[in-house]
């Protein structure tokens, strides 16, 4: 193999890890032919350019307004660490009566993870969320209209935004592509950051739930502060320094 140059091997690797879902160290360097230290460097610099996050002995890729993973995939990643965050996350509903449940994998178990025993409205831009509680005993679904993005099956647009501007929830569960304390809650399309805005605004109450791997993530487009949350839930695996350093600036954090 020809010797490439450190930007074709970055580039590889930011192809290699959006393809999989992350990327390994030995693995890397095995294939790129080079030593592990070299793709320690290059993954320094990818991570320096908000591509990549590093973890130990290797990386996995920052959704940007150039990458974003589908539904599908995020159907089949963390999926365990997944189910115990909405578990923890749909116990927080207090004695809320509407609710707005965000696209994505983990809001979609939030809303499979609510309790069927009271009457509830569940507000929702996603098809499989809306299909999975259309026929959910006590639940009314009011599905959002307009523009299904085919990666996400979910709405997005004015149509989308104009419907929710009517209604005022008592909560809302929003997922985000990444949270930091810098940058806030952050996600790669601007259309999809209008309806999480959106429905920030309508809900009196937000809860955020999202996997480790999330936090200190950034995207393109930024829709809340951290401090507009009430609730952030997530997993252990985010260490107890940095979930004290988030609910600091207000949420209650509650790592299960």
């Amino acid at each position: 193999m020809a010797t490439r140059t450190a930007e074709e091997r970055q580039r590889e690797i930011v192809r290699v890890a959006r393809a999989t879902g992350s990327v390994d160290v030995t693995t890397l360097a095995a294939e790129l032919g080079v030593a592990k230290e070299t793709v320690r460097r290059d993954l320094r610099a990818l991570e320096d350019h908000g591509l990549i996050r590093r973890t130990h002995g290797g990386a996995y890729p920052v959704e940007s307004a150039g990458f974003e993973t589908t539904l599908a995939f995020r159907a089949t990643s963390h999926v365990p660490e997944k189910r115990r965050i909405a578990a923890a996350a749909a116990g927080l509903l207090g004695d809320a009566e509407t609710v707005f449940v965000d696209e994505g994998f983990t809001p979609q178990l939030i809303a499979e993870a609510l309790p069927r025993d009271r009457p509830l409205t569940v507000v929702t831009a996603s098809l499989p969320t809306a299909g999975s509680l259309a026929g959910a005993e006590n639940i009314t679904v009011l599905l959002l209209g307009g523009r299904v993005r085919s990666g996400t099956l979910a709405t997005v647009d004015h149509w989308t935004t104009r419907m929710l501007s009517g209604f005022v929830l008592d909560l809302a569960y929003v997922g985000a592509n990444g949270i930091s304390r810098e940058h806030g809650l952050t996600t790669p399309d601007p259309a999809v950051s209008e309806v999480k805005a959106q429905a920030m605004r309508a809900a009196r109450r937000t809860v955020f739930a999202g996997v480790h791997t999330k936090f200190g993530a950034v995207s393109f487009c930024r829709f809340a502060e951290v401090g507009a949350l009430e609730a952030i839930v997530t997993s252990t695996l985010l260490p107890t320094s940095e979930a004290h350093r988030y609910s600091l600036l207000g949420p209650q954090v509650v790592r299960v």
